[in-house]
């Protein structure tokens, strides 16, 4: 065992037994590379990572690369999960030299951190068109040893440059003229012209999900209003993607969730590792298809997607982990005394298993799922699905109905017992990687997410669970990683470590807002109150607006960054404009929706040009020209609920909900938000429908309460 068995990181521990002789991110690696005069052979990737997988086994457990590796380098390796400092400031480098990026990111530093050659995968010898690392590994040994000069040159002229073009300096002023909703249509219109009209989603193969793009275009349809030819371009590329993934092979139709992305452009073959920042925002997206659509299927995917979580993704203490992996011992096998992990292997099937476990049921579960008696798979690139089945909607209820004889009741019955046969039979599986560790960012996400579905399913049997996990977590998070001095991003196995960083606030902000308008409870919206005042004072940048992803006082970290890109998840400053817009509509702070606006108008007039870059950014400027209205429920029981039930079946994306109860809830609450004070129940619950804290008339009723809502 080397090092990094002392580490609690479970991309780390994988490496642990590894013949090179890492180290952790940290001084010790450093001063050996300046004692000694080595380069640096830095190497990060993640827990569930396929591709660090198969770098993993090809060189790193190989013993001659790891001696070339221990002789002449210093070698580290950093987990991109529980350090995106350090792995922005590198993928940054390597994309600025090599035109991509990805992971595992192979790069190389000076002793002084300086990198001076950057890259992804490698493989141990040279084929596909990329260098053998063991080449690489012995030209970069040979050029430090006797060109070290211009290696040391190269690398300060390439830093220098990495500062110029993410503006680290502060020499590139922002542009600070807010965008007009002129912006916005500039913006579908990017989407419209990368839409793919039959099969949903954007561009062609592989097809990422990204929900913050899908959020902005559901934004955008219920700002214009359901009469403008936009408002329904938005709403349908929105919902026909979201469609298009639930049917897919993305979606895992046994045990829920969704995979990470689509190999190809059919959302047939999936990349399989499942994410927990995907099931969160995916479960928003869905939600809020439910609601602007009025379509039951897109609710039913959000709670399949919970309820995945909930069994799955869920620490007893109520924290959630990261992910699961994408590789994992076939079933066949299991009794290898060296058995290979491949892609896909616990989720795919082939039709004799299919047979064996469903009898009678096996027909319309060839039917559903689109399985074939050689396999399915349309694309297979690495020959890891021959003969196999990988789970997708071939036919509708309706369809398999009418060609195979029975009712669709009949169907729908035998379709929920094939779902348990399969899952029960998965189950005896070898399983795939979890990694275990319970980020502060992403469960802030999650929480978020189960918060919305306590409100928007209110009329659910699950609700108050939903409520339930959301408060556990957000709970367990404050118990276990907050104190006076501020967050701290990881847990694992009892230890809590690594100071958080611009988007572990912003996240976990947006998480509590959202289970404040779901429960009420005032000690949320306090804890987030605080929370954004702890990221303003140690990322906001006040001279060029927007929140920086890093403090700044780590010097091992070369730049200080400001993440714009909205990817698989949202940019920080992106999510911190709308926390800030939802925190000023709650408590009339100025100063909060003064920095909002100054974040956005970073971007200038021609923002929406920047459509697929920044989607969630376009969010806060689609609720920025919207407006916010707040929607006081005051009183308890069933007559608030009828109003709060009300409510949740209207899309509303840019009304904040205000419970407020009775008694001590009320006591606490009139102090941060001091306008509802002054607001009675009436005939057991009353709500209120304000805009700039000026309330209009209170309602009584779920259908007064709708006639106000559409009036506005």
């Amino acid at each position: 065992m080397n090092r990094l068995a002392r580490e609690r990181s479970p991309y780390l521990l994988q490496h642990a037994a590894n013949p090179v002789d890492w180290y952790a991110w940290g001084d010790e690696a450093f001063d050996r590379a300046r004692r000694e005069d080595k380069p640096i052979f830095l190497s990060i990737g993640y827990s569930t990572c396929h591709w660090c997988h198969v770098m993993a086994h090809e060189s790193f457990e190989n013993p001659a690369i790891a001696d070339l590796l221990n002789r002449d380098f210093v070698s580290i390796k950093v987990d991109r999960e529980e350090r995106p400092d350090v792995d922005r400031v590198y993928m940054s480098f390597v994309q600025a030299t090599t035109g991509s990026g990805g992971w595992p990111m192979t790069v190389f530093l000076t002793p002084e951190l300086k990198p001076f050659f950057g890259g992804t995968y490698f493989p141990p010898s040279s084929k596909w068109g990329r260098p053998g690392f063991t080449d690489l590994l012995g030209e970069l040994a040979r050029v430090w040893k006797q060109d070290r000069q211009r290696v040391e040159d190269a690398a300060q002229e390439l830093l220098q440059r990495l500062r110029g073009v993410t503006a680290t300096d502060g020499s590139s002023p922002a542009e600070s003229e807010l965008a007009s909703a002129n912006a916005l249509d500039v913006a579908v219109e990017q989407f419209q012209s990368s839409f793919d009209r039959r099969r949903g989603g954007f561009g062609d193969a592989p097809k990422f999900p990204r929900p913050s793009e899908l959020l902005f275009l559901l934004r955008e349809h219920a700002r214009r209003g359901s009469n403008d030819t936009r408002s329904s371009s938005a709403l349908q590329m929105a919902t026909e993607t979201l469609r298009a993934m639930a049917l897919g092979g993305m979606r895992d139709h046994v045990s829920g969730g969704f995979h990470r992305y689509s190999v190809d452009g059919d959302w047939r073959v999936p990349h399989f590792e499942k994410m927990l920042y995907d099931q969160s925002q995916l479960i928003l997206a869905y939600l809020e298809a439910a609601q602007a659509t009025g379509d039951a299927f897109y609710a039913t995917v959000a709670e399949d997607t919970l309820a995945y979580v909930r069994r799955e993704m869920t620490d007893p203490e109520g924290g959630f982990y990261s992910a699961e992996d994408a590789d994992s011992v076939p079933p066949e096998l299991v009794n290898d005394p060296k058995p290979h992990k491949s892609e896909g292997a616990f989720y795919i099937w082939s039709d004799e298993e299919i047979e064996a476990l469903l009898g009678e049921d096996a027909d319309i579960a060839r039917r559903r799922f689109g399985i074939e008696r050689g396999g399915n798979a349309p694309h297979d690139p690495q020959g890891e699905f021959t003969g196999k089945n990988l789970l997708y909607t071939a036919q509708s209820i309706e369809e398999i109905s009418i060609r195979s004889g029975k009712t669709p009741d009949d169907v729908v019955a035998a379709l929920a017992r094939i779902r348990q046969h399969l899952m029960a039979a998965r189950s005896t599986r070898p399983h795939p990687h979890l990694d275990d560790k319970i980020l502060t960012a992403w469960n802030g996400l999650m929480i978020a997410a189960f918060a919305r579905a306590a409100r928007v399913l209110i009329d659910r049997p699950l609700a108050s669970e939903y409520l339930d996990c959301a408060a556990r977590s957000a709970s367990f998070i404050k118990r276990t990683l907050w104190s006076e001095a501020g967050l701290l991003r990881r847990y694992r196995a009892g230890e809590a470590g690594i100071a958080a960083y611009a988007e572990d606030y912003a996240y976990l902000i947006w998480g509590l807002l959202e289970l404040f308008q779901s429960s009420g409870d005032a000690a949320w919206l306090e804890w987030a109150l605080t929370l954004q005042a702890k990221q303003d004072e140690q990322f906001w940048d006040d001279r060029e607006a927007g929140w920086f992803s890093t403090t700044g006082a780590d010097p091992t970290v070369l730049l200080r960054l400001k993440e714009d890109y909205d990817g698989a998840e949202p940019a920080a400053s992106s999510v911190s404009a709308l926390n800030t817009l939802t925190i000023a509509n709650l408590t009339g702070d100025g100063r909060m929706r003064e920095r909002a606006q100054r974040t956005i108008a970073r971007y200038g007039p021609r923002i929406g040009a920047a459509a697929r870059s920044i989607p969630m950014m376009l969010c806060a400027l689609s609720a920025w020209h919207a407006g916010h209205s707040q929607i006081v429920i005051v009183g308890e029981g069933d007559a608030a609920r009828a109003l709060q039930t009300a409510i949740a079946h209207r899309y509303l994306p840019f009304a904040l909900v205000i419970p407020v109860s009775g008694g001590a809830p009320r006591e606490s609450l009139s102090p941060l938000l001091p306008f509802t004070a002054a607001m009675p129940a009436r005939d057991g619950a009353a709500a209120y429908v304000c805009r700039d804290f000026t309330c209009r008339q209170p309602v009584t009723t779920p259908q007064q309460l709708v006639e106000e809502l559409s009036e506005r």
